[in-house]
This record gives structure tokens, sequence and C-alpha cells, in this order.
């Protein structure tokens, strides 16, 4: 299995090397060269799996022989050790709440996967690495707890200071040893754009520099295991299913597709994003115009300007983007909107959306996932579909996560998940840099050199 760049002028590479590469040399991002498609057969047979030992089989397809069976088998059961609640709404319509790991986000997911494949090939190699992740609320903090403390891998997390709430700042300025966190007075975009300079730098290359962020493609490939595993739960053989997604970087999106793409039966995604509005103008023009800055919005890990990931969506449709959003050969733009619907979901619809939910349902969302459902309810009401079909909206984050928010909307106060226990008494330690690159390559040269 090999894996080539999506502005296609660096050579192709395994899985390990794109793994511990992160981005491309051309700033691409990896995609494997030959999209694995599993039969009707193998994708029923989930059906009798646990999650870990369908995650070692979809997984094993993409990395193929790099690594032992036994090995694989060994890493999923570690990384997951937690369960992926289905919770019913109403008939048909699920929640998947993927906020059951250790920081209560469905970003661990791919960070606790990731860090087991980086350490296992590190150590094999005998190298190490210095990771960059820029977050926008739950990245960093999954990143920070699923590599800390691996003796080859040290990690520097960048997060726009006015754009995440003090339980996600906390989850990653407490934790020290090979954790390093940084403070930027500007926006996601901003980090994200910092992170990808120092990749393309060559003074930087003997930092050996790698990615946890979704433009790696290890990030990928373990959030495909979820839909499957919702499919496999919820729905008769020969039917397709309906996922609704709350969107920012696109990564958690691609995963999904490229589920689909391996040969899960999926009858639409519906892309949900907040008032960072450019994928809904583009899959209903062809237009594509990044968002600069970004707007701050409610769900706050969802404030992308430009998604990194509409690159890989883009090649996915035979088209090429660059990663400035460049587009230099068209999608196509009638497949993409075969399989994907796209809306805008706003703050007051999100609210309410939170409101609604609890109030009818007893259903309590987060402004991640609200945005998620109302993305669902706005596609079904455009979109009559049979009572039959089932759906599944993804709940990203853990309500606790947002208690202000929470608090003032319904007056209740969500339940601590153990991984938040104890956090408000915990000490910070985190730095501020000013929002130039300059000012970011002379720290990791003078700390990490």
């Amino acid at each position: 299995m090999l894996y080539h760049s999506t502005n296609s002028q660096s050579p192709p590479l395994t899985f390990s090397q794109a793994l511990l590469q992160g981005q491309a040399p051309d700033k691409g991002l990896y995609m494997p060269e030959i999209i694995p498609r599993l039969s009707e057969h193998e994708i029923r047979r989930f059906g009798r799996m646990d999650y870990h030992k369908m995650a070692a089989v979809l997984m094993g397809r993409f990395i193929g022989d790099e690594i032992p069976r036994d090995v694989l088998d060994h890493l999923t059961r570690e990384a997951y050790d937690f369960d992926i609640p289905l919770e019913t709404v109403e008939k048909n319509r699920y929640v998947m709440r993927l906020d059951r790991g250790p920081t209560a986000s469905f970003k661990d997911f791919a960070a606790r996967m990731m860090a087991r494949l980086m350490n296992h090939y590190l150590k094999r190699e005998k190298k190490r690495l210095l990771i960059l992740t820029a977050t926008s609320g739950d990245t960093g903090s999954a990143i920070s707890h699923a590599f800390l403390g691996l003796d080859r891998i040290r990690v520097v997390v960048l997060f726009p200071v006015s754009e995440v709430t003090k339980r996600q700042r906390k989850q990653m300025t407490t934790l020290g040893q090979n954790i390093t966190v940084l403070g930027l007075d500007g926006k996601f975009d901003d980090c994200q754009t910092l992170v990808k300079q120092a990749f393309a730098d060559p003074v930087l290359r003997n930092l050996n520099l790698s990615s946890a962020n979704s433009i790696n493609i290890g990030r990928l490939i373990p959030q495909m295991v979820y839909y499957f595993y919702a499919w496999s739960r919820l729905v008769k053989p020969g039917e397709k299913i309906i996922f609704s997604v709350p969107s920012g970087n696109f990564g958690d999106m691609m995963g999904g597709v490229l589920a689909m793409k391996t040969g899960l039966p999926v009858e639409k995604f519906i892309i949900a994003v907040n008032g960072n509005d450019a994928f809904p103008v583009y899959l209903k023009t062809g237009r594509y115009e990044k968002i600069d800055p970004s707007r701050n919005c409610l769900s706050s890990a969802m404030n992308v300007g430009h998604p990194s990931n509409l690159a890989r969506l883009v090649a996915l449709y035979n088209g090429v983007m660059d990663e400035k959003g460049i587009v230099h050969r068209e999608a196509d733009l009638v497949l993409m909107q075969k399989d994907i619907w796209s809306v805008s979901v706003d703050d007051q619809t999100t609210r309410e959306t939170i409101k609604s939910c609890w109030e009818k349902y007893q259903v309590l969302l987060e402004p991640h996932g609200a945005v998620g459902w109302a993305g669902l309810q706005q596609y079904l009401s455009e979109h009559p579909v049979s009572e039959d079909q089932v759906c599944v909206s993804l709940e990203t984050a853990h309500p606790a996560k947002f208690p202000e928010e929470i608090r003032q909307l319904l007056g209740v106060d969500p339940e601590l998940p153990p991984g938040l226990a104890g956090i408000e008494e915990k000490t910070e330690n985190y730095n501020m840099l000013p929002t130039n690159y300059a000012a970011f390559k002379d720290y990791l040269l003078s700390n990490f050199s």
C-alpha cells in the first residue's frame, strides 16, 4: 500500500513513512494510491465483532503487511477500551456518542491509535520525532494525552487563546513532561498555517518534524471504523445509512467518506458546518473561497475558514486543490453532490437545538453535536425519507466541556466524565507567542535543536 501527495510533486511513501512524515514535502496531503474495497460479506461480519477487532481488520487493509496482525490486534485492543453508545432519539434516528474516551472527544479514536502506531515504528527504526499540532479545541488535549510520556516523541501544541473553553485549555496545559503548549492571539487557521510552514522549512529538517493533525493520514484511517460500527449495529444487510457529521477541518468527514469508498453502504453524508460556510457554498456553486479570518462561532472547534482536508475530498472526486485552496482541476461536482449534502448552522439554531433536544427527548448535546443534529433535521425537512431509514448524527465532544453554555441554556450542570474530574484544580503551564512564523521558528530552534 503506497500513499501519494494530493499535490503530486512528492514521491509516494509507505504507510509508516507517510504516518511519520505527516505532510508531504510539496505541502500536499497523503492519500492511498488505491482504496481497498471490502466485499458485502466482509462488511456483514463486522456485526459479530468487537470494536477493536473491527478496527484491526479495517486498518490492516490500509497498513498492509507493515505490522504483523497479532501486533495490530494488540494495539487496537489497547487503544479502544471505552464504549461507543448509539443513543436512540426517536425511531431510527440516533446520536453516536464519540465522547467516552479519556479526553471526552472523538479525537481520542485517532490520537490513541496514532500514538501506538508511531511508537511502534519509532522503536523499530530507533528514531525520534517532534510532533507539531494546531488545535481549535479538542485535538490538542487528545494528542497530548495520547502521546504523554512517550520517550521517543515530543509534542508542541498551538491553540488560539480566545477560542477554546477553560476546560479544553486545561486538558492540554496541565500535563507537562514531553508536552509543550503555545497560545496564540489569533485564529485556528493561524496556528495551522504556522505548523504547515514549519513542515516545509528546510532549516527545521533536523528536528524530525511530524504532525498529529488531520493533515496526517494516520488520523483519518482510524476514524473510518466508527462509521462501520454504527452501520453494523443499526442497519439490516443490504440497506444504507445516513450520517450527519459536524465538521471543521473535515478530518472526521474524510474518515466517513473513505469508509464509503471502501464499501460502507451510505445513502448520504450530511456535512454540517457552523458559520464558516465555505464548503456548503462550494458544493452548491462549484466556486471555492476560503473564509479569512475564520468566523468565531459557538461550536469553537469548527472555526475553520479553510478546511485542510478539503484537498483530499476534491482528490477523491478527481479534482486537484492545493494547500492554499486554489483549484487546479475541477472535481466531479455532480458525483460529490450525489454523495454529500452540506448546510451551515448558525449559533441561534445551535442553541435552539440544544434546548429542543433536551426538552423533547432528554438528549443532552453540546454545540458541535447540536450542529450535526440540526443539519440532519434540516436535511430531512427538505428531503423526506422513509421512517425506516436509519440516520445517525455524530456527537463529537462531551457536554461537560461546555458547562457555561449548557447551564445558561438548560439550567443543568453536565456530569463530569472521568477524564475531566479534578481538572479545575490543576496548575497550568503554557507560553504565549506572537502570530508570526519567525517567532515560532525561533522558539522551535531555541528549545528543540
